[in-house]
């Protein structure tokens, strides 16, 4: 992967380049658009924490973004040139809705998202997840080190539209973040497909209006009404959903974000 990226750097002789994550990414790579004279930017889709970087490249990089506050402020105090950007729905995605008469999930599996979703499956909600730490296909239990699996009906991973439509069509989508202090990728495709959106964060007030475009959920109790209430009553859960989806086509796409990355990369 290295390799690649830094073959299509020196080919493409870029004006910008932006580097998405790239923890995975060696040294070759940081040289060649440092070589490149290029304007760059890292954005940071997820949280320092759970990525692999090396000192020395994150300490080398002229300008970052991420979408966590607490990494921003991190970054800064270490005389970094840093920026909080938050993220958003790709409304270029083509995507087709899959009905169904689930509450879906689609993302990594972490124990608290497990807790929740076993709960809510025994609970009588009708609930899937996908991706590959759910799945109980074979091939995935192997390629993740993982025989055994969740209580709680899955699917194998998804492409980005594949998943857009699962969350279409879906009776809503659940959005748990655990110990995320910033909000997600799916925080803004889960309304910008017309999912309705529920969430473990009261202060997506900043973002969204609960109740009225997005739904909060405090504890399982709470959760579990919310999935049965949108089950049976579709007109109210699409009102919000299409409220969702209007806030987020308005505020919350890439096409909103590209000035800040400008003025970050400058």
């Amino acid at each position: 992967m290295t390799t690649k990226a830094a073959r299509a750097v020196a080919h493409m002789r870029p004006d910008v380049v932006i580097t998405v994550k790239g923890d995975v990414l060696g040294p070759a790579y940081w040289c060649s658009i440092d070589d490149s004279g290029a304007h760059q930017l890292l954005w940071l889709y997820d949280e320092l924490a759970r990525m692999r970087f090396a000192e020395e490249v994150l300490g080398s990089r002229p300008s970052i973004v991420s979408y966590s506050p607490n990494d921003v402020l991190l970054l800064q105090a270490r005389g970094l040139r840093a920026a909080h950007v938050l993220d958003a729905y790709d409304h270029t995605v083509t995507f087709s809705p899959v009905r169904s008469e689930e509450v879906v999930f689609v993302g990594a599996r972490y124990p608290e998202r497990t807790r929740i979703l076993e709960a809510l499956h025994h609970r009588g909600v009708r609930v899937r997840a996908y991706g590959r730490d759910w799945s109980k296909h074979p091939f995935d239990r192997l390629r993740t080190w993982q025989i055994e699996r969740p209580d709680v009906p899955s699917g194998r991973d998804v492409t980005r539209s594949g998943a857009y439509g699962i969350t279409a069509g879906a009776v809503a989508g659940l959005n748990s973040h655990t110990d995320q202090d910033g909000f997600t990728m799916r925080t803004y495709e889960l309304p910008g497909t017309g999912s309705l959106q529920l969430i473990d964060r009261p202060d997506i007030d900043a973002l969204d209006e609960p109740g009225r475009e997005v739904l909060v959920f405090g504890d399982l109790d709470e959760l579990t009404e919310l999935c049965r209430r949108a089950h049976r009553d579709r007109r109210w859960a699409q009102e919000i959903a299409r409220a969702g989806r209007a806030r987020t086509l308005a505020h919350h796409t890439f096409d909103h974000r590209v000035p800040q990355l400008e003025s970050a990369w400058s």
